[in-house]
């Protein structure tokens, strides 16, 4: 009890940077460099069968599951019946607000999962997907000369200075 108060003070007291580090300890799940989660994850009940690559993004309250619930309701007649199955993300990945990972899902590198998925089936590489179940939006390349179009390029990390930077690009845009 005492190591999950710590762990819970830990990891509220750590930046969006350090969380990885502190669930991986903690949980056992394996989490690549340059991680960063920028709010609460649910690694669900079996962690140690999540691996997280280099340069992903875990926006608030994604959720892992790494096995079937569904089963609870043959245990009556199949006594400890289980099915777990892995997770792997790979590099270079955003996965946004509230999506869910199920079990067997591989995410491929250089991925955008929209906020709010539901992913139920392995992703392949470059892809932008959302919606429930997941599916595929467009090309990587796509969405990035679509940002492109509309991105704001701030280059200060004074929140004050950045604020003022971007409200003037969306007051031009008006």
């Amino acid at each position: 009890m005492i190591k999950q108060i710590i762990f819970r003070i830990r990891l509220a007291l750590a930046n969006e940077y350090k969380r990885p580090h502190i669930y991986q300890k903690h949980l056992g799940v394996k989490i690549g460099k340059e991680a960063r989660f920028t709010g609460k994850i649910n690694f669900g009940s079996e962690p140690f069968l999540i691996s997280i690559g280099e340069h992903v993004t875990l926006a608030h309250n994604v959720t892992f599951h790494t096995h079937d619930g569904g089963v609870w309701v043959f245990r009556k007649k199949h006594p400890n019946i289980n099915l777990y199955g892995r997770i792997n993300v790979g590099n270079n990945v955003f996965i946004g607000s509230n999506v869910i990972v199920l079990p067997n899902v591989e995410i491929g590198d250089n991925v955008v999962i929209g906020a709010g998925s539901v992913v139920t089936k392995s992703v392949k590489n470059d892809v932008v997907i959302a919606g429930n179940p997941a599916r595929e939006i467009r090309p990587l390349n796509e969405y990035e000369q679509k940002l492109l179009k509309k991105a704001i390029f701030v280059d200060s990390h004074n929140m004050s200075e950045a604020s003022k930077v971007i409200i003037q690009h969306l007051d031009q845009q008006n």
